[in-house]
């Protein structure tokens, strides 16, 4: 595997061919925001707040730095007026599902992003799919996936498997940005599964 140079932020890198951008600058020590990914997961690019943008043929263009593998010559520019515009209205239209949120918080103090600029409609979930691709891709289990799809789309635990995996495992849930999982997941047990048997863990 060969290696391919580029240039974020000013700064010359060189890393393997198949690296995405977002490991690229990680590597340089530049830091871009994300929400869906986790290192230990295909990438995914589903929350937007990674756009950076991209030099080609003359003109710059916006591209998911999570998804995005490095191209040789590449000059990747990661904060600008228009990014950060991006980002912010991305995460006003996040908050707007998850307004607690400590991680969203804490990103749109960083961006100027405000609370309640959209309308609110608390589902608590912001369709990361953390849970549900590390259950699949990490566990092999897939007791939670996604239920329809668009703006109906929810995250739902699989009774059957989810009653004999989860109450002991539960290692999806801390990388639920919002918390919505805990609370699904207690709100899937008390309806669904039944109860443990005397003398299991809680």
């Amino acid at each position: 595997m060969s290696d391919v140079p580029l240039r974020i932020d000013g700064k010359d890198v060189t890393v393997p061919e198949g690296t995405t951008v977002l490991e690229a600058a990680r590597r340089a020590g530049v830091e871009i925001p994300t929400l869906c990914h986790h290192p230990r997961l295909a990438p995914y690019g589903g929350c937007r707040v990674c756009v950076v943008e991209t030099e080609f043929r003359g003109g710059w263009r916006l591209i998911a730095a999570c998804v995005y593998p490095v191209e040789s010559g590449m000059v990747v520019r990661t904060r600008s007026e228009k990014i950060d515009r991006i980002r912010r209205s991305v995460l006003e239209l996040l908050l707007a599902h998850a307004p607690d949120s400590a991680k969203l918080q804490e990103l749109a103090r960083l961006y100027g992003a405000k609370r309640d600029r959209f309308a609110p409609d608390a589902s608590y979930c912001i369709h990361c799919g953390l849970c549900v691709r590390y259950c699949a891709e990490v566990k092999g289990k897939f007791a939670v996936g996604f239920v329809d799809r668009g703006i109906r789309k929810e995250i739902a635990f699989v009774p059957g498997i989810a009653a004999r995996e989860c109450r002991d495992c539960k290692e999806c849930f801390e990388l639920c940005p919002t918390s919505y999982l805990q609370a699904a997941f207690v709100l899937a047990e008390s309806l669904a599964f039944p109860p443990p048997p005397a003398g299991a863990k809680p």
